[in-house]
């Protein structure tokens, strides 16, 4: 989790338009948190969608905290122009924004992200609403006597020991 800082959207010269934002990482414990600051590319159409719902709380100076996904993280060194350390060489975290799972602005909770289970339910509804008339799931098959026999069921992870045993139950059986 982490806090959300300079929002904004930067206009490259060539390129197009894109967002970005600071992301300033939690680590340690809870009594002495410190802070990892990563610049972010925000991909993704929702992520971007949900920075911008947020930029107004963050230029207000509200606390607002993600739980978020980064991915392809890199370093990226500079050198310092101006201040104490001009002329030394920094370095600068950078990453994608990919994924927001929940938004809290001052504590209270405005963005939630479907669960996985929920999400795919959805998607499996919907693809099953879309599909052709001509492609339907086959009948179950009638009960016979065939189907009832226990032992030729066996359990996912049986050992060999009890496999041939359960085999040599069903030939004495016949």
């Amino acid at each position: 989790i982490g806090y959300l800082n300079r929002i904004r959207e930067v206009k490259p010269r060539k390129g197009n338009p894109f967002m970005a934002v600071t992301v300033a990482a939690l680590k340690g414990c809870t009594t002495s948190a410190e802070y990892a600051f990563i610049d972010c590319n925000v991909v993704g159409a929702e992520a971007e969608k949900l920075i911008r719902r947020s930029q107004e709380a963050v230029v207000a100076g509200k606390k607002v905290l993600v739980s978020f996904r980064i991915g392809d993280i890199w370093a990226d060194t500079f050198t310092y122009g101006s201040g104490d350390k001009q002329g030394q060489t920094g370095v600068s975290l950078k990453g994608r924004l990919l994924y927001l799972a929940w938004i809290k602005v001052d504590g209270e909770t405005v963005y939630q992200a479907p669960l996985k289970e929920e999400a795919h339910a959805s998607s499996n509804s919907q693809v099953s609403d879309t599909t052709p008339d001509d492609q339907h799931e086959a009948p179950a098959p009638a009960e016979s006597a065939e189907i009832d026999t226990p032992a030729a069921v066996t359990p996912p992870k049986a050992s060999p020991a009890k496999t041939a045993r359960a085999a040599r139950g069903q030939k004495q059986a016949a």
